[in-house]
């Protein structure tokens, strides 16, 4: 079986080099993408991002990277967003004020409430919802490496593919259909960010 072709969107916002070199570990072959029109050539997609919400929109919207995104979406082939990438794909985020995102999937990117501390940074549990095939072979409450101040409350409970406990329960990945999310960074979550990305790659075939 041949390498898995997959492309990772650009918007200048984050260093994709951790990105790369995970998606090479687990057999893929990562092609960065810097324009919309490159998307429609790729197997699978992922959307990494760091930063703030508004300002991220603002690029995706710009650069024409968004209606790629949704029509890549749409066409059944296997999306992933990564972090800020994943809060991309709900409807509507509050962060550098109240814009609509992608509306891939429905749900509000709201800050952790009052008192807690913020950025959520370093290693936390993440306990999958059965059945979730980006969590195949990965143990319960297995933990990844978590950076942000902003967490995705899905406006349908089905998408929940994984939560985590910070002062609280919230999403730490969604799924439906032939689209994901994790808030996580698998690249840094060593063994089994790998295996989370390796069922990505999976999912596509």
């Amino acid at each position: 079986m041949g390498m898995t072709t997959v492309g990772i969107v650009d918007l200048g916002i984050c260093n994709l080099r951790s990105v790369q070199q995970a998606l090479r570990y687990v057999g893929a072959e990562p092609v960065v993408l810097r324009g919309p029109d490159e998307v429609r050539g790729v197997p699978a997609l992922i959307l990494p991002g760091v930063g703030a919400f508004s300002a991220a929109v603002d690029v995706l919207r710009g650069s024409g990277f968004s209606l790629a995104i949704t029509e890549f979406a749409a066409s059944g082939r296997p999306l992933l967003g990564i972090c800020l990438g994943m809060q991309l794909l709900a409807s509507s985020g509050e962060e550098g004020g109240a814009r609509e995102g992608l509306g891939i999937l429905p749900g509000h990117v709201r800050r952790f409430p009052p008192g807690v501390r913020v950025p959520h940074v370093g290693w936390n549990r993440v306990w999958p919802s059965p059945a979730m095939p980006l969590f195949k072979e990965v143990p319960d409450g297995e933990y990844f490496y978590f950076v942000h101040s902003y967490c995705m409350d899905p406006g349908d409970p089905a998408c929940v593919a994984a939560v985590t406990d910070y002062c609280g329960r919230f999403c730490s990945a969604v799924s439906r259909s032939n689209v994901y999310g994790v808030q996580f960074h698998p690249e840094k979550s060593s063994r089994a960010g790998l295996k989370v990305l390796s069922n990505f790659l999976q999912a596509g075939r």
